[in-house]
């Protein structure tokens, strides 16, 4: 098996879709946050395209929220890829194992281990490399593990030279570890027999079992990753991707006048004279950008506005919301669904819920209902 290219035929992937998307709000008002675009193009689809590429033909999305959406804005994506989305629907919250028990039947359907995403995650995914690691160990589980500066904020993983995990541990006062668990496993069919199916913690009440009996190995994680579940990291997240972007594949990256940097632009978007676009800045599709606007750190979703003279650094603005003449919006602000700032006005780290007009200044960072 060593060496070889590992054959990945017919394989499985279930993706955690379950949450409601508190930390994302106000945008997962409008959108189930699976389907709220990162760099234009839903958060999913960046996982599903890779699990594609990887050879895997069945997703299993553990949904319990606003599915029906999901179903229909996802099966004609999926169509064209080529990968069957099947939806395992939670009566009640599962947590992260119990939904791999309630699809035990997809999941064990063949010997094949399966992937198991949380769906928050952005990197570049490692799915073969994760299969081969996987085969060669020949245990029961992998866990991808990523470095972070501040391992106090997680839980860490620690394990030896060959990748055996000895244990985690959570929250760490002192260093023992900068690696974390970064929400992307492979697990053997056999794996199934630990869990029930009730609310269970995978990170809890099955990792710390497995890693007991040996059967549980980590694999680290080269480049870039991400949780982009809330406002702040979903942009340091984008900087990330674009980042990354440009030494992949550059062309994808926007070169027209006024930008600066790592710059995503939509084909359909539209952008004044005058302008200073980027650096970090993707602009979704049918986007008008009037003239002498500048933007940076930004995402803007599909159909808004930015008229002209307006400044922009560090925001998230909702599909078909307006942002009017000679505003300045800043500090991780972010607008819903159809918000609309009147001109001349200043806006500081506000979350705006989604069809307000805003109509005086916003001095502090709060929530605007």
């Amino acid at each position: 098996m060593c060496g070889e290219e590992p054959n990945i035929g017919e394989m499985k992937a279930l993706i955690l879709v379950g949450g409601y998307g508190t930390r994302l709000r106000p945008l997962t008002l409008s959108r189930p946050k699976p389907l709220v675009e990162f760099a234009n193009k839903p958060m999913l689809m960046h996982q599903i395209e890779a699990l594609v590429e990887a050879g895997v033909t069945e997703v299993v999305l553990a949904v319990s929220y606003r599915a029906e959406q999901m179903e229909k804005e996802l099966s004609d994506e999926a169509k064209k890829l080529g990968v069957k989305l099947i939806f395992s629907h939670e009566t009640e919250p599962l947590g992260t194992a119990g939904p791999l028990a309630l699809a035990k039947d997809i999941l064990s359907s063949t010997n094949e281990p399966f992937f198991v995403l949380n769906s928050d995650i952005i990197c570049e995914f490692p799915f073969k490399e994760l299969v081969s690691f996987h085969k060669n160990h020949g245990k029961e589980g992998t866990i991808v593990v990523t470095k972070v500066e501040e391992p106090s904020k997680y839980g860490v993983v620690v394990y030896d030279e060959k990748g055996c995990i000895a244990s985690f541990i959570e929250k760490p006062q002192e260093f023992v570890s900068n690696k974390i668990n970064a929400g992307m496993y492979i697990l053997n069919p056999s794996v199934l027999k630990r869990i029930k199916l009730e609310p269970t913690s995978i990170e809890k009440e099955v990792f710390p079992f497995m890693a007991e009996a040996g059967e549980l190995y980590a694999m680290e994680l080269s480049g870039f990753w991400m949780d982009v579940g809330q406002p702040q990291d979903f942009l340091t997240g984008m900087c990330l991707y674009l980042t990354s972007l440009r030494q992949k594949a550059p062309e994808k990256l926007y070169a027209g006048p006024g930008c600066i940097g790592n710059v995503l632009v939509h084909p359909t978007a539209r952008i004044g004279s005058g302008c200073s676009i980027g650096p970090n800045v993707t602009l979704g599709p049918g986007v008008v950008v009037e003239d002498g606007v500048c933007i940076k750190r930004c995402t803007i979703l599909e159909n808004a506005i930015i008229k002209s003279h307006s400044w922009l650094s560090g925001c998230i603005v909702g599909w078909k919301s307006v942002v009017g003449q000679w505003v300045r919006m800043e500090n991780t602000t972010v607008l819903g669904e159809n918000v609309n700032i009147k001109d001349e006005l200043y806006v500081n780290g506000g979350q705006v819920l989604p069809h307000k007009s805003i109509a005086k200044s916003v001095q502090d960072p709060q929530i605007i209902m």
